[in-house]
């Protein structure tokens, strides 16, 4: 379309990230993103399918997928570890400081 921008999803992002509320839902998500992308990580690493996956853990495959996805509102800390130790991982949990809230640069 004549007139149009086409952006980067790297430029939308950075251009979003000036909005406060999508940059705090993006950096509350951000734990389920890393979580998801170890586990899809992990399973390519050992060459396996969703469906070989679920077999080791003794689930079905839709359960892989939501993993894989980010759905982890009902998912359980022994659920998490029977996954990892199929693709001979462990999870480890751990606390972070909160980042400091930046000051507004308006004076």
């Amino acid at each position: 379309m004549p007139g149009r921008t086409v952006l980067t999803l790297g430029e939308y992002l950075k251009q979003q990230m000036k909005n406060p509320l999508f940059h705090k839902a993006w950096e509350e998500l951000e734990p389920e993103y890393q979580l998801a992308k170890s586990l899809i990580e992990a399973r390519l690493a050992k060459g396996l399918t969703q469906r070989e996956l679920a077999k080791k853990v003794g689930t079905k495959q839709p359960a892989i997928a939501r993993l894989e996805s980010g759905e982890y509102g009902k998912v359980s800390l022994p659920t998490l570890r029977k996954v990892a130790r199929a693709l001979g991982q462990r999870v480890q949990i751990r606390l972070i400081p909160e980042r400091a809230k930046q000051k507004s640069k308006a004076a």
